[in-house]
């Protein structure tokens, strides 16, 4: 055989193995390339549509972190102030509660001057009506002499 017939055979036999290669043996590897494609795209949009998510949820949850900060604070605030209002209504309430025991206690200090400059009174009248029994050396009767020892109580 000669170099053409030869180069000529291995040409139609290299037509045919790429007509058969093209024919039946590269479809189902293009499909399963295309799929192999088709499955690392979808991958690829999942990573990313998730990437996505997790920035949203990052996102929402740095909002509500904030969101429970100024809730907290404004509690803590509230609670601040509720207090400072309790202690200012516990000491107004100590303030009277204590004017009132010291008006009680200046009442009652009073009702026993009063009680006893009319002890005393009555024991200074009695004196008298016994230094005047001393003077007179005659017993003087308080019964009979009832309205002059009441005037000398009131002058006394």
């Amino acid at each position: 055989m000669s170099i053409n017939a030869t180069l000529f055979v291995q040409a139609i036999v290299f037509a045919i193995l790429v007509w058969f290669t093209m024919k039946f043996v590269w479809p189902p590897i293009a499909v399963a390339l295309d799929e192999r494609a088709k499955k690392i795209a979808d991958g690829l949009a999942a990573a990313d549509r998730a990437k996505a998510e997790l920035s949203s949820a990052n996102k929402r949850v740095e909002e509500e972190l904030a969101l429970s900060r100024n809730e907290t604070a404004a509690r803590l605030a509230d609670a601040e102030r509720r207090a400072l209002v309790i202690i200012e209504e516990a000491k107004a309430r100590a303030n009277e509660e204590g004017v009132k025991i010291v008006a009680a206690a200046k009442a009652e200090a009073e009702q026993q001057t009063v009680k006893a400059r009319e002890t005393l009174r009555e024991q200074v009248a009695a004196l008298a009506v016994k230094g005047a029994e001393q003077i007179l050396r005659k017993e003087v009767n308080a019964s009979v002499h009832a309205d002059l020892l009441n005037r000398l109580k009131t002058e006394l």
